[in-house]
């Protein structure tokens, strides 16, 4: 199977290239490219994850792809990607991007990755090791079975990230957040 990673080159995310990077027959796309030479990226691979910091509206582009505009994934895009049925979605709001453009995956709602988002949503006194402890474990159990259909991705991320739920606040928040969406 080839991997097409869009994961838009940012620092404060790159705790997710975990997920990929044991992965063989894996193209990793982090700038550099148009959206027209994207969707050729799209269509000529059979799984497509999509990483980074985002909106309803799509992925970020993050100054990363020349002549994007703000995203680099974003409405235009939902053709080619309606053709695919083994993608993931992380990045936040990512569900109302899927919901919105008929698409299926495995996808992520508001997403939790860095004390200021912690902030935002009203968690107080968050120490920077909840934060790591979530970003990491939820990228390492999906790194784990990536090789696996997305059903069960999806079902061993909801059991296995869910363990660090009681103990962990910001898991718990980003556990309710997670979405298959057929």
């Amino acid at each position: 199977m080839k991997t097409l990673i869009l994961h838009p080159s940012d620092r404060s995310t790159d705790f997710l290239s975990i997920i990929y990077a044991n992965l063989r027959n894996k193209t990793v796309i982090k700038g550099g490219i148009t959206k027209s030479e994207l969707n050729r990226l799209i269509e000529s691979h059979d799984r497509i994850l999509m990483l980074g910091h985002g909106a309803p509206f799509g992925l970020l582009n993050s100054g990363q792809f020349p002549g994007a505009g703000l995203f680099i994934v974003d409405g235009s895009m939902a053709t080619v990607l309606k053709n695919k049925s083994n993608c993931m979605y992380i990045w936040c709001y990512a569900d109302k991007f899927v919901e919105e453009n008929g698409l299926i995956g495995l996808c992520t709602g508001m997403f939790i990755s860095e004390a200021s988002e912690a902030g935002y949503y009203g968690f107080k006194n968050i120490g920077a090791d909840l934060i790591e402890q979530s970003n990491k474990g939820f990228a390492e159990i999906i790194s784990k079975y990536l090789d696996e259909p997305i059903e069960i991705v999806y079902q061993k991320l909801l059991n296995e990230y869910g363990l660090l739920v009681r103990p962990n606040s910001i898991a718990r928040f980003n556990h309710q957040r997670l979405h298959l969406i057929c």
